[in-house]
């Protein structure tokens, strides 16, 4: 029987010896006009590490907005379908948002990914910025654990018209406005209503975005290789109304009943406003996420390290 690909975590070899990689960098717009505007400076550690890469037989491709804020004029850019078309991996520097970004991108070409830590907490772009080469080798040559994540794909729908479509690795997200009451929200599983809620938002999460915006709301935090999704309300009026987890196959519908100023947000990264009446329709889609991690990666550890499980606040600091 065929592992589905939720459960698969594996060693992999599937780079060529030589291979074609693409090499992107966290865009930041206030960076590109102002570069010393609180953000890193990547240009350094683009050109550090792709000077790696070129001197072990790799061939590097840059962004072309990752070439614009670089000025390496010695390396080869292209628009991100034509590198999804052509190289057979990608390395990613800055944060767990930047990932996300590349990811949703990259996802119909199937391109594994792999994340330098440039950003924040670093769930997914767990090799550090500090001390990269080690594990970048390890996962060059084949040493790499490799694992799949699911995507969502959700479309907004209005007087029966089809007005925006998203792909979300981490949640889909509907919220009220800033100036706005809450929201009235009915949630349809496969066909079969479930609920009618008034809250402040409402979060449809993959495993992957569990310990998002999903985790600080109170839903619990999904296991990667679990087959499922979270749904999550935002400061629900009623107590009883509670995050529950679905299986992954299903077609969630939320229908907006009432509110102002809403919209519904993909990944926080794409945006669109909503309206009383609009269908948002949400099911698994068709592509997955490829995830190149170190050797050694473990989820657990990644937890406690990024979330201090195991560790007395009493005693942080203390000599042991």
């Amino acid at each position: 029987m065929q592992t589905p690909f939720w459960n698969m975590m594996r060693p992999t070899s599937s780079l060529p010896a030589q291979a074609k990689l693409a090499l992107i960098g966290k865009y930041s717009r206030s960076l590109a006009s102002t570069p010393n505007a609180g953000m890193p400076d990547i240009a350094h550690p683009i050109h550090e590490i792709a000077s790696y890469l070129q001197a072990a037989g790799h061939q590097v491709w840059l962004d072309e907005k990752t070439a614009e804020q670089t000025h390496l004029p010695h390396l080869p850019h292209a628009d991100l379908v034509t590198l999804g078309q052509t190289v057979d991996a990608a390395i990613v520097l800055g944060g767990d948002g930047t990932l996300l970004g590349i990811a949703r991108q990259f996802a119909p070409y199937d391109i594994p990914l792999i994340g330098i830590n440039q950003g924040r907490l670093g769930f997914m772009t767990d090799i550090p910025l500090q001390g990269w080469q080690p594990d970048l080798q390890a996962i060059l040559a084949g040493q790499a654990i490799e694992e799949r994540r699911a995507l969502l794909e959700a479309e907004v729908w209005r007087a029966n018209e089809s007005c925006f479509k998203a792909l979300a690795l981490n949640d889909v997200v509907v919220s009220r406005g800033g100036t706005g009451g809450m929201i009235e929200v009915s949630v349809l599983v496969d066909g079969e209503p479930m609920t009618t809620l008034r809250a402040d938002g409402l979060i449809l999460a993959t495993p992957t975005g569990s310990t998002a915006y999903a985790l600080s709301a109170g839903g619990p935090i999904l296991h990667p290789r679990l087959a499922g999704i979270t749904l999550v309300p935002v400061a629900p009026h009623s107590l009883t109304n509670r995050p529950i987890t679905l299986p992954n196959d299903v077609a969630v519908e939320m229908i907006i009943r009432s509110g102002r100023n809403m919209s519904v947000h993909f990944d926080m990264q794409s945006l669109t406003e909503l309206q009383d009446g609009d269908r948002i329709t949400i099911k698994r889609a068709q592509h997955s996420i490829r995830l190149l991690h170190p050797p050694g990666y473990d989820y657990f550890g990644m937890l406690r390290a990024k979330l201090h499980w195991s560790i007395n606040p009493l005693l942080e600091g203390k000599a042991s």
